[in-house]
């Protein structure tokens, strides 16, 4: 299972204030509901369409476009209350945005590949670019929430409406969509939006920043523990096994960061820019762990 995220390579909630004295609003976004996974209504397309390799996440191989040796004919995991401790905790971490639903009700009818064999090839295929388009989207709605520059509402908005249009069109219009050019243009707008976020937070300077502490950045394993981060890019950054225990990441720039086993036990999140579901899922915290209002602390972190 591949666990992409948008890299720097790939309703409206009540106003606050922010550290730097300006008001902002708060990071839960536009219609996101719609961007939760529901796999009760999925043809287990994670555990079919992708492949995976034997490593630290997973104990076996997998090849892409065959069915996980785990998988139920009801398409239910029958290992899920142990992925974990079984090996597969790339499984765990994984979160399709909702795309895996909205393929399989939406552009496939109801119709399984089970049911429907020939439909396997396009139905994949179709899952692995609406899976990125529907991160996209919830980038999208983010900055569209947070931004004060209409004009940077405006262009999130557009290329929100291109991507829903496309993914909740015909089939032919979303396997024939340019992901790469949306992914272009989608990654300019979100870096923009990030641009206009964290200078309200370094308008009183960036003396509390290190040199390091930039996109992509090689942050494995650094101890950045109880650290004012507020408004650093750590864009596309390494962080795994990064201790960020009691840290503030207020505005901090996280787009497609890379948080495998980072510390995060008492760490600020809540305002946070472009987090996922994935890269908590990835990461180690505990309920001190302050998360943005739409996302949900990973069990794994309620033994620690």
């Amino acid at each position: 299972m591949q666990t992409g995220h948008l890299s720097n390579s790939s309703l409206e909630d009540p106003i606050h204030m922010t550290s730097a004295n300006s008001l902002e609003p708060s990071s839960p976004a536009l219609d996101r509901a719609s961007l939760q996974p529901d796999c009760g209504n999925c043809f287990a397309l994670c555990c079919t369409a992708f492949g995976f390799s034997r490593s630290a996440d997973f104990p076996v191989d997998k090849p892409a476009g065959s069915p996980c040796h785990n998988l139920a004919p009801d398409f239910s995991c029958t290992i899920h209350d142990t992925l974990r401790p079984r090996g597969f905790r790339g499984c765990t971490v994984f979160d399709c945005f909702g795309a895996g639903q909205n393929v399989s009700q939406g552009l496939f009818a109801g119709t399984s590949w089970l049911e429907s064999p020939d439909t396997k090839s396009e139905m994949f295929t179709a899952f692995a670019a609406a899976r990125q388009l529907h991160e996209m989207l919830w980038h999208l709605a983010e900055a569209q929430t947070r931004t004060f520059d209409p004009d940077a509402s405006h262009r999130a908005a557009q290329l929100r409406n291109t991507i829903e249009h496309a993914v909740g069109g015909e089939l032919s219009e979303l396997l024939s969509l340019d992901v790469q050019e949306i992914h272009s243009q989608v990654r300019s707008t979100l870096i923009e939006v990030s641009e206009e976020i964290r200078a309200a937070y370094l308008a009183g300077g960036n003396d509390h920043l290190e040199s390091a502490l930039k996109p992509g950045a090689d942050l494995m394993g650094k101890n950045l523990r109880s650290r004012r981060l507020c408004g650093a890019d750590l864009r596309g950054a390494y962080l795994i096994a990064a201790d960020l225990r009691d840290s503030d990441l207020s505005g901090v720039d996280l787009l497609g960061a890379d948080f495998r086993d980072a510390r995060l036990d008492g760490a600020d999140l809540s305002k946070a820019l472009y987090v996922t579901q994935p890269q908590l899922n990835a990461a180690l915290g505990n309920h001190l762990t302050r998360l943005p209002a739409d996302l949900e602390m990973p069990p794994h972190w309620q033994d620690a």
